[in-house]
């Protein structure tokens, strides 16, 4: 069970942190003033070359492209690396050409807002109006609107692409129409109402344009963005041409990937390849106003509207244009509202792009290795050039609203897009509000507004959304998720043979609240109920939000027909399981402890090896072979109350069978452990195979893989 999404932004927590202290480049370093360097082809020609010779930078990147524009000209245009390592084939940001993943998300917004100034399409209309055939479900009054779709604010349920999305069958085309046809997601919460980073959204957007203007999209996209700028090395199609241009994508320990298409095979949200040459010339026209050589390609008005926010959970805390997002948050500062960014993650590359409209400056960035160089690069960028945009925010004085007043503010969130990432949000002892989660642990939250909080560990910015009767609905986290908010779970009502005080309740309850478990006070838990192997495997991979297997040919002679089949299949292909060696699994037998902790130990190997447990001590009954499970779940407090850690060790109880109130405390410090501090404190040295790297390059190369599109 590779649980890369948890890795992913376990790499962006570090990152956080790492920039609280971090100055990557030898004179680049963070300006104390808010009177930064003057921006000009020197000085920027100075900092680019000290920040990519960094030593912190270098283990970044493979390959890097970058474009500078100000005042309507190109004042840096540079290449680092390799475009394909093997060959020592080095960047050429005039030639080599990167996937730009979501970066593609602006230039449809692009396209759309041509159809709106040509009143062919309405941004507040029903998408319906322009998309008739589509069939989704609705339960609210508010329609879904194509500025829904722009800002990522439509309700929908979450429909990432998904692994096979990205393949290597390039006889395989698919349709942008029978895609959205097959995967439509339902309107699960009203629209307008939140924010989630929407790839679907995004994909409906460009079928929009293309039923609209009638023409494919693809071709729409060359004939009225691509060559009226002269993007000549731009495309969304993988032709031959751009085959040869393309740059190689490398995982994050420096492996080659083979070469891949997408599904479908045209894709308005994240299928872009470009230049950095290229995406310098949108910039300039973009930031003069829309207009090219050859005329205009985007009113000023347009510009205007895709330059300001419209949704913003603070004004600290933006959300989205139409077509950008927020910049990344620094330490102190929250996101300034007039920089409008996009970030692009696509197997294999990297991209950001970033302008300031008042400075008439655009930066992009592209690299073909998933990781943190933009996050390091927009720092250094902005603290060096542009310090008044990123200084501390300054707040008034905030007398602390009363306990009784905080109490709106408690309860666990979910992060609307990856459900792994919980956040808990409780009064602490002293009547203030605390927060956690599984990768920072608790850490008080300072009050500075009405519903705006300093997270007193990262000196990030946390808002809360509500309604004006003071009910709290959702919570911005940067920390976890930038893209979108966490959404508050229902008030748990319990089970009529759990009370409040059930030594399990603090477990069940949250589980709950988030729908794990049926929100009916009427049900019966069975608490001391056994849970079978089949059940224990189901719920660990709803839990890691991982989905069934598809295939037929299935491992064990005995789980055909059997509601958890596809979770047993799953689990053995992830490595967890591998039966009784007679080629069955006796999926409703009774799992006792030491089986289960075995299967999740088998999840966490490659990333908390055996040694870190060495000094762990267990007694009583266990199998030999569990021992090293044992030995992690007592060290991350992977138990209940049952486990009781003593000066002797821990008796894990190990050969008894696990119960449901047993499990759902398993489960819920699946969710709220922090596990990777605790291996830090037990071996902070090496806290990981690669223990002699940096912290930040530790993490990358935890994160076997990214988001597909984001």
């Amino acid at each position: 069970m590779k649980r890369s999404y948890t890795a992913a932004v376990y790499l962006r927590v570090l990152l956080v942190l790492a920039l609280l202290s971090l100055s990557v480049a030898p004179g680049a370093a963070a300006q104390t003033s808010t009177e930064g360097s003057e921006l000009s082809e020197e000085s920027l020609n100075e900092f680019l070359e000290q920040f990519f010779a960094a030593e912190q930078v270098q283990p970044h990147y493979i390959g890097a492209s970058v474009v500078v524009v100000k005042d309507g000209e190109v004042i840096g245009q540079k290449g680092y690396g390799y475009a394909d390592q093997a060959t020592e084939t080095a960047v050429d940001p005039e030639g080599t050409v990167f996937r730009v993943a979501s970066v593609s998300k602006s230039f449809t917004a692009v396209a759309v807002m041509q159809l709106v100034e040509q009143g062919k399409i309405d941004l507040q209309e029903d998408i319906r109006t322009y998309l008739p055939e589509l069939q989704f479900a609705n339960p609210y009054a508010t329609p879904v609107t194509v500025a829904h779709l722009l800002t990522h604010t439509t309700g929908f349920e979450i429909r990432d692409p998904q692994a096979s999305d990205l393949h290597e069958d390039f006889t395989r085309i698919v349709e942008m129409e029978d895609y959205v046809h097959e995967h439509m997601p339902s309107v699960v919460r009203e629209p307008g109402t939140s924010y989630m980073y929407d790839n679907f959204a995004s994909l409906l957007a460009g079928l929009l344009v293309e039923k609209v203007s009638g023409e494919p999209f693809e071709r729409y996209m060359q004939t009225h963005l691509f060559e009226p700028l002269g993007m000549e090395n731009s495309s969304y199609e993988l032709s031959d041409r751009m085959i040869g241009q393309l740059a190689t994508g490398y995982d994050q320990l420096g492996g080659e990937l083979p070469l891949y298409t997408v599904t479908p095979t045209i894709m308005p949200h994240g299928g872009m390849l470009s230049t950095a040459e290229d995406i310098g010339k949108f910039m300039i026209g973009f930031l003069e106003g829309g207009k090219t050589d050859e005329g205009e390609f985007l009113s000023e008005k347009s510009i205007n509207l895709m330059e300001t926010y419209q949704s913003a959970i603070h004004p600290l805390i933006p959300n989205t244009t139409y077509g950008f997002e927020a910049p990344m948050q620094l330490p102190g500062a929250g996101s300034s509202s007039r920089v409008i960014t996009k970030a692009g993650d696509l197997t294999g590359f990297s991209s950001y792009l970033f302008m300031l409209p008042d400075e008439e400056t655009g930066v992009f960035l592209t690299y073909n290795q998933n990781g943190a160089l933009r996050e390091l690069f927009y720092s250094q960028f902005m603290s060096t050039f542009f310090p008044q945009y990123v200084e501390p925010a300054d707040f008034d004085d905030f007398e602390p609203l009363p306990q009784d007043e905080l109490e709106a503010f408690t309860g666990v969130y979910q992060d609307l897009r990856l459900n792994i990432l919980i956040s808990t949000v409780a009064l602490g002892e002293d009547g203030a509000l605390t927060i956690s989660d599984s990768f920072l642990g608790p850490r008080p939250l300072i009050q500075v507004e009405e519903r705006l909080f300093v997270d007193s560990l990262t000196n990030q910015l946390i808002g809360f959304e509500g309604n004006e009767a003071g009910d709290v609905s959702y919570l911005s986290e940067p920390n976890l998720n930038p893209l979108g908010y966490a959404q508050k779970g229902e008030q748990p009502v319990g089970f009529s043979d759990i009370s409040e005080d059930h030594p399990y309740a603090d477990y069940i309850f949250p589980l709950q609240s988030l729908a794990y478990y049926p929100n009916d006070a009427v049900r019966t838990f069975d608490p001391q109920r056994p849970v079978t192997r089949a059940s224990f495997i189901e719920n660990i991979l709803v839990i890691s939000n991982l989905p069934g297997s598809e295939t037929d040919q299935l491992a064990f002679n005995d789980i055909a027909g059997h509601p958890s089949a596809a979770y047993i299949q799953m689990a053995f292909e992830l490595g967890l399981i591998n039966g009784d060696g007679q080629g069955n699994f006796r999926p409703d037998e009774a799992i006792t402890r030491q089986e289960a902790a075995v299967m999740l130990w088998r999840s966490y190997r490659e990333q908390f090896p055996d040694q870190l447990f060495t000094d762990i001590v267990v007694t009583g009954e266990v199998s030999e072979w569990a021992l090293p499970a044992i030995k992690m779940m007592v060290a991350f407090g992977y138990h209940g109350p049952e486990v009781v850690v003593g000066d002797s060790g821990a008796d894990y109880l190990a050969t008894k069978p696990l119960t449901n109130e047993e499990e759902a405390a398993i489960l819920w410090s699946l969710l709220t452990v922090p596990a990777y501090m605790i291996a830090d404190e037990l071996a902070p040295d090496q806290s990981d195979e690669q223990a002699e790297l940096d912290p930040v390059t530790e993490a990358a190369m935890r994160a076997l893989s990214l988001t597909i599109v984001d």
